[in-house]
C-alpha cells in the first residue's frame, strides 16, 4: 500500500506512462481550454444568438462558475467512487455536454448546456494532476507537474485560436463538438491503462449543508458580476439584494465548513502557509492574466478590425515559451528556489502588460505578438512554481481535495476577472469617450478644423459628424484596453511581495508524508 491508499501496482512501462501522460494531460488540456476557446467566438455567439457582448459573456463565466462549484467535491467524490473511475465518468460527462452545448441553437441553451458542462468536468483538473503525480516515480513528480502545468498554460493560448480558426471557418457550435473525438479518447485510454491502480474507496457522508451554502454563494456572486454593468452595479436594488446573498451564504460557509468533520471544501488545508500564500497568488494572478486574455481579442475584433482568427494569433505567442520551459521548469524547479522564478515571472509579465499599455491604433500584428510572447514568459515562470510551493507540506492522502480546492480558488480568479474586467473595459470606455466627446465643441478650433476635413472628404456633415464619433469611440475603446493593461501590470508586481512570504523547502522535499 501507498502513501495515499494507492494499491501498489507494477510501474508502468515506458511506452504506458507516455501514454498515460498524454491522456491525463489532454484530459486537463481540454477542460481548461474550454474557458477560453470561446473567447474570441463571443463576438459571434452575441451575434448569432441576439444577445449583447457582455451577456454572451456568460457563455465564458458561468462555465467557470459551476466549474468552480463543483470541484470542492472532488476529494469527496475520488474517495466514494475512486480516482481513476472518476475522472474517467467525468471525462465522458463533459464530453456529453460538449454536445449539447454544440447543437444550442438559443442563448439560454447554451448557457445551460454550459453549467453542466463546467458541473460534469469539474474533477477532470485535479484529478488529472493528482494521477499523473502517483504514476511517475517521486524523483520524477517534479517533470510530472511541468508537463502537466504546461496544459494549464497552452489551453488558455491554444483556445483563442483554435476557436477563432474554427468560428472563422466553420462555426461557433464546432468550438464544442470538437471535444468528443478527444474526450472519448482520453476517457478510453485512461480506463485502459490506469483501471488496475484504483484508489480504496471510502463511504464519508455529503456535506450537503455545505454544498448548499457555495451552491447559493458562489451562484449569486457570479450573477451579480454577470449583470453588474448591465444594472449599473449597486444602484440596482437586485445587485443588492444578491450582494447581501453572497456574503451572509459565504461567511456562513466559512463557519461551517470549520466545525465540520467532512467538510465539503478543507478550509484546513489554509493552515499551510505555503499553501495559502500559493493558492492566494495563483487566485488574484488569474484575476490579471483572464483580464488580458479576454479583453484584448474583443479590442482586437471590435475596433481594429482582426477577424476571429488573427485575434487568436496575436494571443497564441503566448504559448511559445510555455511549450519550451515547461518540462524544463518542471525537470529542475527542486533545483532552485520556486520564489526567484515566481518573481522573475511577474516582473516580466508587468513590464510586458505596462509595454503594451503603450500601443496606439496602428498598432501592427508583429508588435501584438511580441508583447504577447513575453507576457507568455511571465506565465511560464508563474504557474508551475506557484503550484509546487501551494502543494509543498501537503500529506498525500490529502492531494487530491487540496488540488481541487486550488483548481477551485484558479476558476474563481479566472470567472471574476473575465466579469470585472470586462465591466472595467466598458466603464472606462464611457468615461474616456465621454471625455475626449467635451473637445468637439463649436468654437474649438483643431475639432473645428478636424471636422471639415472629413466633411471635405465626405460631403455630408451628419456624415462627416458619425465619422468623428466612430473615431473617438476607437480611440476611447484603445485607452480603456491600456487602462486594464496597466492594472494587470500593477496587480501582478504587487503579487512578488506575497510570494516571498512562502517558505521554503518546496516540493517533494517539504511534504509531509515522504
Amino acid at each position: 500500500m501507498s502513501l495515499d491508499g494507492r494499491t501498489e501496482s507494477a510501474p508502468l512501462s515506458l511506452g504506458q506512462l507516455i501514454l498515460a501522460t498524454l491522456a491525463l494531460g489532454l484530459g486537463s488540456f481540454m477542460n481548461i481550454l474550454d474557458l477560453t476557446i470561446a473567447n474570441v467566438s463571443v463576438p459571434t455567439i452575441a451575434g448569432d444568438l441576439g444577445v449583447s457582448y457582455t451577456q454572451a459573456t456568460w457563455v465564458i463565466t458561468s462555465y467557470a462558475v459551476s466549474e468552480a462549484i463543483l470541484l470542492p467535491m472532488t476529494g469527496w467524490l475520488a474517495l466514494r467512487y475512486g480516482q481513476v473511475k472518476m475522472f474517467v465518468v467525468a471525462t465522458l460527462l463533459f464530453t456529453l455536454t460538449s454536445l449539447f452545448c454544440g447543437l444550442a441553437v438559443s442563448f439560454p441553451m447554451l448557457v445551460i448546456a454550459r453549467v453542466a458542462q463546467g458541473a460534469f468536468g469539474a474533477a477532470m483538473i485535479p484529478l488529472s494532476q493528482t494521477l499523473m503525480a502517483s504514476i511517475y516515480p517521486p524523483n520524477r513528480r517534479g517533470m510530472a507537474m511541468g508537463l502537466w502545468a504546461m496544459t494549464t498554460i497552452l489551453a488558455p493560448i491554444v483556445g483563442p485560436l483554435a476557436g477563432g480558426w474554427i468560428t472563422e471557418h466553420l462555426s461557433w457550435h464546432w468550438v464544442f463538438l470538437i471535444n468528443l473525438p478527444f474526450g472519448l479518447f482520453v476517457a478510453g485510454l485512461s480506463w485502459h491503462l490506469m483501471h488496475k491502480r484504483e484508489t480504496p474507496r471510502m463511504k464519508l457522508p455529503l456535506d450537503r449543508v455545505g454544498l448548499a451554502l457555495l451552491v447559493i454563494g458562489v451562484g449569486a456572486l457570479q450573477v451579480l458580476l454577470d449583470r453588474g454593468n448591465e444594472l449599473d452595479w449597486f444602484e440596482s436594488p437586485e445587485i443588492i439584494a444578491l450582494g447581501v446573498v453572497s456574503l451572509v451564504a459565504l461567511s456562513f460557509l466559512i463557519v461551517w465548513e470549520l466545525g465540520e468533520q467532512h467538510p465539503l471544501v478543507d478550509l484546513r488545508m489554509f493552515r499551510h502557509r505555503n499553501y495559502s500564500i500559493g493558492v492566494v497568488c495563483i487566485t488574484i494572478g488569474m484575476v490579471a492574466y483572464f483580464g488580458v486574455v479576454v479583453v484584448q481579442p474583443l479590442w482586437l475584433q471590435s475596433e481594429v478590425g482582426y477577424t476571429p482568427l488573427w485575434a487568436g494569433k496575436v494571443i497564441a505567442f503566448s504559448g511559445v515559451f510555455g511549450v519550451m520551459l515547461g518540462p524544463i521548469l518542471g525537470a529542475n524547479i527542486h533545483r532552485t528556489d520556486a520564489r526567484r522564478v515566481v518573481t522573475f515571472g511577474m516582473l516580466v509579465f508587468a513590464a510586458s502588460s505596462i509595454w503594451s499599455a503603450r500601443f496606439t491604433p496602428d498598432v501592427d500584428f508583429w508588435t501584438l505578438g511580441i508583447a504577447r510572447l513575453f507576457i507568455g514568459l511571465g506565465i511560464s515562470c508563474f504557474f508551475l512554481p506557484l503550484f509546487t510551493i501551494s502543494l509543498s507540506g501537503i500529506a498525500p492522502k490529502d492531494m487530491a481535495a487540496a488540488s481541487g480546492l486550488q483548481s477551485f480558488m484558479r476558476n474563481i480568479g479566472s470567472s471574476f476577472g473575465t466579469a470585472v474586467m470586462v465591466s472595467l473595459w466598458d466603464h472606462r470606455t464611457t468615461l474616456h469617450h465621454a471625455q475626449l466627446s467635451e473637445n468637439f465643441n463649436p468654437g474649438n478650433a483643431p475639432a473645428d478644423t478636424y471636422l471639415a476635413q472629413w466633411q471635405s472628404l465626405i460631403g455630408d456633415r451628419g456624415a462627416a459628424l458619425a465619422q468623428v464619433d466612430r473615431v473617438v469611440t476607437g480611440q476611447a475603446h484603445l485607452m480603456a484596453t491600456n487602462d486594464l493593461m496597466l492594472l494587470a501590470g500593477a496587480i501582478m508586481g504587487t503579487l512578488i511581495i506575497v510570494a516571498w512570504m512562502a517558505k521554503p523547502p518546496f516540493g517533494a522535499r517539504g511534504a509531509s508524508g515522504h
